[in-house]
């Protein structure tokens, strides 16, 4: 199910990068673009630098208490 989960964020990936392209490319409206830009953001937030990073305070505080 992992494996399946994965294969979609990839695929949502891929065609994240073609809209950037071919928003540059200004062959896709603006809408397109903003979409694309709170994609790449959410899977940003979603890798495990970002949450360590975000999750680095609390895990101290957590221990203080």
């Amino acid at each position: 199910m992992d494996n399946h989960q994965e294969s979609v964020k990839q695929a949502l990936d891929a065609a994240s990068v073609v809209t950037v392209v071919g928003t540059l490319m200004e062959v896709l409206p603006a809408i397109a673009a903003a979409f694309t830009i709170v994609w790449t953001a959410i899977r940003i937030y979603e890798t495990k630098t970002i949450q360590d990073l975000l999750n680095r305070g609390k895990d101290t505080d957590e221990e203080g208490e």
